[in-house]
């Protein structure tokens, strides 16, 4: 298990865990963020990251990829 910012662009990972505070997780949850989901890293843009979600490109920054275990 791995903060999602270290996984491989392109390649589709399960969402294993997702830490942070309550507020944070339900967050994450809204954008479709779910435990048992599939995301994958479409590209990086400085410190944000656009990932494909419930088909849906998200951007989300390094510290919210940090709380997002795959």
């Amino acid at each position: 298990m791995m903060p999602l910012v270290y996984a491989e662009p392109g390649v589709p990972q399960i969402i294993r865990k997702i830490g942070g505070s309550p507020e944070l997780k339900k967050h994450l949850n809204d954008l479709g963020f779910n435990v048992g989901g599939q995301v994958s890293i479409v590209s990086s843009l400085g410190e944000n990251l656009i990932v494909k979600v419930k088909e849906s490109r998200v951007a989300v920054s390094d510290e919210l990829a940090r709380k997002i275990y795959v």
